[in-house]
């Protein structure tokens, strides 16, 4: 039965797909101009905010609370590099090789999916979510992810690597009302995010991607495990993730 849906969900998929690539260049070009965000100016300009916070500030008035979100942005040059190593080998290990979209892990994760009779991993790129992250809603959708898609195109035609890079590790959640790599740092572990060891950055890696349950920090043996499994491939691929060995991000 599960098989079953995700077989339609696939087909609904790659129908809708169809339509937009058989639309005129006109219409094709119209729904671009509407739809899509100017992100040239995240070359220069910090996003004020993102609809992922807009979205959890929301839940916040509706449970009258008044958290504010936790978040102070820092340049790159400020995030230790074992954090920025650490990130890209938990969630894109070829994001200074793809140009937005890791067809290979998009294939895996598909055949996972059929495999087990459920979208359950997406294969998103570290470029896709944030794209997600700063202009979408959560809801799993075809026009969704067509705007993913769209955005996550322009983000990596617009931006270099090491600014893609940037503003994910300052805008992504990192626990409850917790964003960015330095509120992450501070939060979880009282100091700034220049000065995460190797095993606090595999750690805080390993809770991405479900950072408000593991807030306050649970060490879970699932936890300990990919903590584990990341600081091994961060050594194993030390210099060959768009990082140096001293951890400077480089042009690949």
């Amino acid at each position: 039965m599960m098989k079953s849906n995700l077989r339609r969900m696939l087909t609904r998929l790659m129908l809708g797909l169809t339509m937009l690539v058989g639309l005129p260049a006109g219409g094709l070009a119209l729904y671009w101009l509407t739809t899509v965000p100017d992100v040239s100016g995240l070359a220069t300009t910090n996003p004020s905010s993102t609809a992922l916070m807009e979205a959890r500030m929301a839940e916040t008035r509706e449970q009258d609370r008044s958290d504010q979100p936790d978040w102070t942005w820092v340049p790159l040059s400020n995030i230790s590099p074992h954090l920025q190593r650490a990130v890209i080998v938990a969630e894109d290990a070829s994001f200074y090789q793809h140009e937005g979209f890791d067809w290979e892990g998009i294939k895996d994760a598909a055949v996972r999916n059929f495999e087990q009779g459920k979208l359950q991993r997406g294969g998103s790129t570290i470029t896709q979510q944030l794209a997600k992250n700063l202009y979408l809603s959560s809801e799993k959708n075809l026009l969704r992810k067509i705007n993913e898609a769209l955005i996550t195109y322009e983000l990596e035609q617009r931006l270099p690597k090491k600014r893609i890079l940037e503003i994910y590790l300052n805008v992504v959640e990192w626990g409850q009302d917790v964003y960015g790599a330095e509120a992450a740092a501070r939060h979880h572990f009282g100091k700034s995010a220049k000065d995460l060891t190797s095993t606090e950055a595999a750690l805080l890696a390993a809770i991405l991607p479900a950072p408000r349950q593991n807030d306050p920090l649970k060490i879970t043996p699932y936890l300990t495990k990919r903590q584990q499994w990341i600081l091994s491939w961060m050594e194993k691929k030390n210099g060959g993730l768009g990082l140096g060995r001293a951890g400077a991000p480089v042009s690949p």
